[in-house]
């Protein structure tokens, strides 16, 4: 029998509204020393998740799209968009402006293996855990890591 999520996540997971300022958002990272928070609506439903990297603009210069014009239509060569994604996050205010709302979940009986094959595939290091499509836990990269240390 496999290891669960359920073994190794994190119970008492700091949470997100996506109503907070970006810094109020920074700043809870930072004082709880993690690197990511899932973003919950009131009942508990995860609708989103903010990473460090969502709160550093790596790039400030936005690029327009190119484009050209054939045949009175125009052919966008660059996506339009990832530009309104720079665009959104540049101009930030609340959580709910640079949160990734394409949430990846598992549940407590996933098995750690596929949480962490997941987190490989995605390039992501936390993945929050529900239940009935409730936020119960986060499981990490760290946790698997302990996982693998304690057997």
């Amino acid at each position: 029998m496999g290891i669960k999520v359920k073994d190794v996540m994190t119970r008492n997971v700091a949470t997100l509204s996506k109503d907070m300022s970006v810094k109020e958002a920074a700043q809870l990272l930072v004082e709880k020393g993690i690197g990511g928070a899932p973003v919950v609506d009131e009942e508990g439903r995860v609708i989103g998740v903010v990473s460090e990297s969502d709160l550093i603009m790596e790039d400030v210069k936005l690029h327009f799209p190119t484009f050209i014009h054939l045949l009175d239509g125009i052919i966008y060569l660059e996506s339009l968009k990832a530009f309104e994604e720079k665009l959104r996050k540049a101009v930030a205010v609340k959580v709910e402006d640079v949160m990734t709302k394409k949430v990846i979940t598992v549940t407590e009986d996933t098995d750690i293996e596929d949480a962490a094959t997941l987190m490989i595939d995605k390039g992501i290091s936390r993945i929050p855990v529900v239940k009935e499509g409730k936020l119960v836990g986060m499981v990490t990269k760290r946790d698997i890591v302990k996982s693998i240390a304690r057997s």
